[in-house]
């Protein structure tokens, strides 16, 4: 009996703590043009990979941060450009921009699939 309470005590532990684990961010995205990219944690920053499309498997980006709020490089697939980038994150959205000299921005609107 004792046995089967602590089992049952680790596995609600070990279910709620993993769901603390993992940020907001991470995850399968569809972008604004249709495509898929995944977010991922990858050596203490979130690198972000297209999936789907005619860029598939190219890493377009890299954010850190936490929360609901991300900032990084990201990565113009279609002409190869880096930019400084951030990211925010509201309930399934993601709203990821990119600029040039912090004056020259554009912005896309994610959502999680």
């Amino acid at each position: 009996m004792i046995r089967t309470f602590i089992l049952a005590a680790a596995m609600t532990l070990g279910a709620s703590t993993a769901g603390f684990a993992a940020e907001p961010i991470v995850g399968d995205w569809k972008t604004a043009s249709g495509e898929t990219a995944t977010i991922a944690s990858c050596g203490g920053a979130y690198c972000i990979t297209l999936k789907t499309g005619k860029h598939a498997g190219k890493r377009i980006g890299n954010m850190n941060g936490s929360g609901d709020s991300y900032t990084g490089e990201i990565t113009d697939p279609a002409n190869d450009k880096t930019y400084s980038g951030s990211a925010s994150i509201q309930g399934t959205s993601l709203k990821m921009q990119g600029c040039v000299l912090k004056v020259l921005c554009k912005s896309q609107t994610w959502t999680r699939m």
